[in-house]
């Protein structure tokens, strides 16, 4: 069995030292404020991120540069390694489409390499929990093909729930009506949202305050668990520069299903321009999405 990698977008939102403790290599996504393009060498800490964007600047994002995956991809190829990448919800960008295009040219370039290239159909840390089911795997002993078969027959498993503090975020990127940002915001509603099975960001329901729309997420994890609450060892929480806010859904976790481990990180900027300050997102195995 040849030696393999995983590598991911930085849309994953993994820790950066669950990246190196594991090797993973990512592919770069960006974003811009004012013509500064950020993501590759120059990056903004992600509260100076979400506080110009309290501000009222609004980034921009653009998907993954071909010529960085085709140089990143080569470099493992040249240690010895087949690639087993998995990608940001090709419902949500063009990056899944430039590495599996990257990936064909290069077997076909390079004789006998191997690059696997997986549409997680995920987006922030759903995505990055599949990149944690894949580590497992991989370090359990599986071949790259073996955890590539696994992931597209479990990737529709592995649910999101996410609530926003403000629907104007939304409104821009089309996932609500101007109407219904305006009303929402003046009566206090907070939609909570899911990604579906084509990788797209759906509404569920609204809820009439953000402390209610925070429990309302734990709620929908416990409606759909069940049969899977074996698989779930982590529970990953990103967040839009509002911690006590992801603290307060990992206790309410930790209180209905015992001590599971919880993972929490920022929403990367990429992600974070279409979602907002204040967003939480909950990420888990189960029955459906």
């Amino acid at each position: 069995m040849n030696k393999y990698i995983i590598t991911t977008d930085t849309t994953s939102d993994l820790p950066e030292d669950y990246l190196q403790q594991h090797n993973i290599s990512l592919l770069p996504l960006y974003y811009s404020f004012n013509g500064t393009i950020y993501g590759e060498k120059v990056f903004l800490e992600p509260k100076e991120f979400y506080d110009k964007m309290r501000k009222g600047a609004m980034p921009t994002t653009m998907a993954v540069n071909p010529e960085m995956a085709k140089d990143i991809f080569t470099k493992l190829l040249d240690q010895g390694y087949d690639i087993l990448h998995i990608a940001f919800s090709s419902a949500l960008s063009g990056s899944c489409s430039v590495a599996a295009t990257v990936a064909r040219e290069l077997m076909d370039e390079r004789a006998g390499s191997k690059i696997i290239v997986i549409d997680s159909l995920c987006a922030s840390m759903g995505e990055g929990l599949l990149v944690h089911k894949a580590v497992g795997l991989k370090d359990s002993g599986k071949s790259i093909d073996e955890v590539a078969d696994w992931l597209e027959n479990n990737k529709l498993n592995l649910c999101h729930m996410f609530t926003v503090d403000d629907l104007h975020h939304l409104h821009r990127g089309g996932r609500v009506s101007k109407a219904t940002a305006i009303i929402g915001t003046l009566i206090n509603v907070k939609p909570v949202l899911h990604v579906d099975n084509e990788g797209r960001l759906i509404p569920l329901n609204n809820v009439r305050g953000r402390k209610k729309a925070l429990i309302s997420l734990v709620d929908q994890m416990e409606a759909s668990v069940k049969d899977y609450r074996g698989s779930n060892d982590i529970i990953f929480i990103s967040h839009g520069d509002c911690i006590e806010d992801a603290e307060f859904v990992g206790n309410l976790i930790k209180e209905r299903f015992g001590n599971l481990e919880v993972l929490i990180n920022f929403v990367s900027p990429t992600i974070g321009s279409h979602s907002g300050p204040g967003t939480i997102a909950l990420f888990f195995m189960g029955k459906s999405r």
